[in-house]
């Protein structure tokens, strides 16, 4: 890979800015001043800008967040804190979320680099579940159960929602498996038979659970079986 080209995503910046700190002297390959964004790259090379050793990424990368509520899943918001806050890794920019939360949600939010992996879950043709833990304003009423496993319409829109399973734990707590991502699709079918969400979890994505381990803030690495079980469906 090119010099600049490097510089340019390890740094997240342009190309003219990158051509300018080389012209700088701020640049190193393996110990030698480098001016040239010329000058090809690899794995055997350390590179390192501003004295730090910057390292090479190879290879998709999966992650899995334990998001807290107020900070938004996009990787550039102007008006909110990113998930990105938590994620000490190399080129952190340049992972997203596989399936988005809403700044008041939290829960199992799954971070990577690799688009198609990421599709799978996401792309409604893969109807990948998704297991919500829901705090509601209201006691839960006793036909809702029957009315997600058939479907519900929701506001706005012109067909009922894909079969769903609740499971009520107590009154005001229930736990809701959805196998599509309709634009706020929790919040809206509770609304749909009248109740209101107060407080929202995600659980579970597709055979990926919220490691228990995790406090709120805190990420891992999948496991390989947890990559593969997206990859590979069951």
């Amino acid at each position: 890979m090119r010099l600049d080209k490097f510089l340019s995503q390890q740094l997240g910046i342009s190309r003219s800015l990158v051509a300018r700190e080389l012209r700088a002297g701020n640049v190193m390959v393996d110990d030698e001043v480098v001016k040239s964004g010329s000058m090809q790259v690899g794995l055997d090379n350390e590179v390192a800008y501003d004295g730090n050793v910057l390292v090479q990424v190879t290879g998709p990368r999966y992650f899995m967040l334990n998001k807290p509520e107020g900070y938004v899943c996009s990787t550039d918001d102007p008006t909110h804190p990113t998930i990105l806050y938590f994620i000490d890794e190399p080129v952190a920019q340049k992972l997203h979320a596989a399936g988005r939360l809403d700044i008041d949600t939290t829960g199992l939010v799954l971070l990577t680099d690799d688009g198609q992996w990421s599709h799978r879950i996401t792309s409604p043709k893969h109807h990948c579940e998704k297991t919500y833990r829901v705090q509601l304003s209201e006691d839960i009423a006793d036909d809702v159960a029957v009315q997600f496993e058939q479907g519900v319409m929701l506001n706005g829109e012109k067909s009922l929602t894909k079969p769903a399973q609740l499971e009520i734990i107590s009154p005001r707590d229930v736990r809701l498996t959805i196998s599509e991502g309709r634009y706020h699709q929790v919040k809206r079918m509770f609304a749909a038979v009248g109740n209101h969400v107060c407080g929202l979890h995600r659980e579970r994505v597709g055979e990926i659970r919220l490691d228990e381990q995790l406090e709120p803030g805190e990420y891992r690495p999948l496991t390989e079986a947890e990559i593969e079980s997206i990859t590979v469906p069951r």
